[in-house]
């Protein structure tokens, strides 16, 4: 089954927020990481179970964190599984920022 995937704008904000605050420091490490970002977000469109669930105090099954590794570090998608066919990226973070959790 493959899943829509689709972004909130917030999540399209925080992608922009990554990309400049990178491009200011390393223009090519940038353009990497959006690339290895977008590949990354591949895998929820056949496989959003894979990925690790949230300390949700709820306890919500269907919110979960794709992990997106990049050099030492790395970035977190924070995304829903909406229903059977659609799956929806709440933000994006790199896993160095304050507000990580």
């Amino acid at each position: 089954m493959n899943y829509k995937v689709r972004y909130t704008l917030a999540a399209k904000e925080d992608l922009k927020r990554l990309f400049t605050f990178l491009a200011e420091r390393d223009y090519q490490a940038a353009v990497q990481a959006r690339k290895i970002i977008a590949a990354s977000m591949q895998i929820l469109q056949q496989f959003p179970f894979s990925c690790r669930k949230t300390d949700d105090e709820r306890n919500n099954h269907f919110l979960r964190e794709l992990l997106i590794p990049f050099g030492n570090t790395g970035y977190v998608a924070l995304f829903e599984i909406e229903d059977e066919q659609t799956v929806t990226i709440i933000s994006v973070r790199h896993q160095r920022e304050e507000d990580y959790h």
